[in-house]
């Protein structure tokens, strides 16, 4: 149940009879109208802070937000579907008209030659037999080895340089004396290419001497035939001592 509260007007105010003259102006109107509101709102605050009528006014407030709130509008249809539209066919073809084609000249017949007869097949000549084979060359018999060399003796004219001897002082020392047999192998130029010791003097130093001073030696070239050949010779070479 609501209580319905009447705002008790203020002392000092007076109510304008509806009939009187307005003695007020614009600026008065104003602020009576202010102040009135203000009186309203200041009377309902201080009702407000009575319990009984707080608890009416809160049962009141729900039944008028039920009255204020809006009512939900129903939902729109949706639009009708466009119509269709039937797809244009294109027109038929114009018909063709075909020339008619002359008609094509009759070839003349022709006559045809018959024929030549075949020739006779061609037989290939003869083919001449394979020559013999051609024999073959006789071998080139091998060069004949050439002869070994053999021993010369020579002479005084065969000889360009003789050895020339130097006594070891050592050997002149100790007084050691004897001769050395020096076999050498001369070759094409006459020169030693090869010397051995055919005969030891009995003594290293003086056979160490003999056979260095051998190898400086120089003899005449020799041929065979108009041939130059290589040939040994023996060099004597005496070391003496003078009493």
């Amino acid at each position: 149940m609501s209580t319905i509260v009447t705002p008790t007007p203020l002392p000092g105010l007076s109510t304008v009879p509806p009939h009187s003259a307005d003695p007020l102006g614009p600026g008065a109107k104003r602020a009576l109208v202010a102040g009135m509101l203000g009186a309203h709102l200041l009377g309902g605050w201080a009702l407000l802070q009575v319990p009984a009528v707080r608890q009416a006014a809160g049962q009141f407030a729900p039944m008028m937000v039920d009255l204020i709130a809006p009512t939900p509008e129903a939902p729109k249809p949706p639009p009708p579907p466009p119509p269709k539209v039937a797809p244009k066919t294109p027109p038929p073809p114009a018909p063709v008209i075909a020339a008619a084609a002359p008609p094509l000249p009759v070839p003349a017949p022709t006559f045809m030659a018959p024929p030549p007869p075949p020739e006779p097949p061609v037989l290939p000549a003869p083919t001449a037999p394979p020559a013999p084979p051609a024999p073959p060359a006789p071998a080139v018999p091998p060069a004949p080895a050439p002869a070994a060399p053999r021993q010369v003796v020579l002479t005084d004219t065969d000889w360009i340089r003789v050895p020339q001897l130097d006594y070891p002082l050592a050997s002149k020392r100790l007084r050691e004396q004897g001769v050395v047999l020096v076999r050498a192998l001369i070759d094409t130029r006459g020169v030693p290419r090869q010397v051995q010791l055919q005969k030891s003097s009995g003594f290293a130093r003086l056979d160490q001497e003999a056979l260095g001073k051998a190898a400086t030696a120089r003899v005449k070239p020799r041929t065979e035939n108009g041939v130059p050949c290589e040939f040994w010779i023996v060099m004597p070479l005496a070391f003496e001592l003078e009493d």
